[in-house]
């Protein structure tokens, strides 16, 4: 009886082991829809949750029609390290070398961290950002995305989710079809994140459009407040764009949301 109880458990192990193991690449895309709200989704995903590959796709959230995918397929392979999950991922469109997370659960929390050291560099077209929606849909810029972190990790836990270290997006050479002036110049956005929350800005590299803002994310939700403004001599090209990014007062346009 009791050789049958321990290949009972031989048997059990073993089925749970191979499912583990031959978990669907479908199960990384629930995550991700999940985590982001349907706003980054992963598309045809093949393979397993260990070693698979999807579409990565750009989308406006729960109910939103708007999305938009990149041009080739986003790969990744999973393993151990230690307690940790390492996670590398690369993509030939758009990341010049391979990324590497490191995903660490504990109870009822778990944390991101991306790996320090390595030399990848992503890079999207503004196009994508499309897919997220409105305002994105209407503006359809065109440009670079290009981004980088510094120390970043995210954590999620009982209270939400909150972010450390820096994430920073540089959109260069940016246009918009509602505006003849090309480009319309060059922008960084800034998430620099601590436990009580993140601090948000916004500011211009370069260009004959102006924007500046600050703001906060926390897990209770964002706010943002900036302007928008044209550079002396460039107020007629860009007077159409400035009444469609914030509310006017005056010469300039006001960004608030949250």
């Amino acid at each position: 009886m009791r050789i049958r109880h321990w290949a009972f458990a031989g048997a059990l192990c073993g089925t749970l082991l191979g499912a583990v193991c031959c978990a669907p690449a479908s199960l990384a895309a629930s995550a991700l829809a999940s985590a982001t709200q349907g706003h980054l989704q992963l598309s045809d995903a093949r393979g397993t949750l260990w070693s698979g590959s999807a579409l990565l796709v750009f989308a406006g959230g729960e109910g939103s029609r708007d999305a938009m995918a990149l041009p080739s397929r986003l790969h990744w392979q999973t393993g151990f390290s230690g307690l940790s999950l390492r996670l590398r991922a690369r993509q030939d469109c758009c990341v010049n070398d391979q990324i590497e997370l490191r995903i660490t659960p504990g109870w009822r929390e778990f944390s991101v961290a991306v790996q320090e050291g390595g030399d990848w560099q992503l890079r999207w077209p503004a196009e994508l950002l499309a897919g997220l929606g409105t305002p994105w849909n209407t503006l359809e810029l065109s440009g670079q995305m290009r981004l980088r972190t510094q120390g970043l990790s995210l954590h999620w836990d009982r209270e939400g989710w909150y972010q450390k270290g820096l994430v920073q997006a540089d959109l260069l050479d940016i246009s918009s079809r509602v505006s003849t002036l090309a480009p319309l110049g060059s922008y960084r956005i800034s998430l620099l994140g601590a436990s009580e929350g993140g601090r948000l800005q916004l500011m211009t590299l370069s260009g004959a459009l102006r924007l500046e803002g600050n703001g906060e994310i926390s897990p209770k939700g964002t706010n943002f407040r900036g302007w928008a403004a044209a550079e002396p001599g460039r107020e007629a090209a860009l007077d159409n764009l400035l009444n469609i990014i914030g509310l006017r007062q005056g010469a300039r346009s006001v960004i608030s949301f949250g």
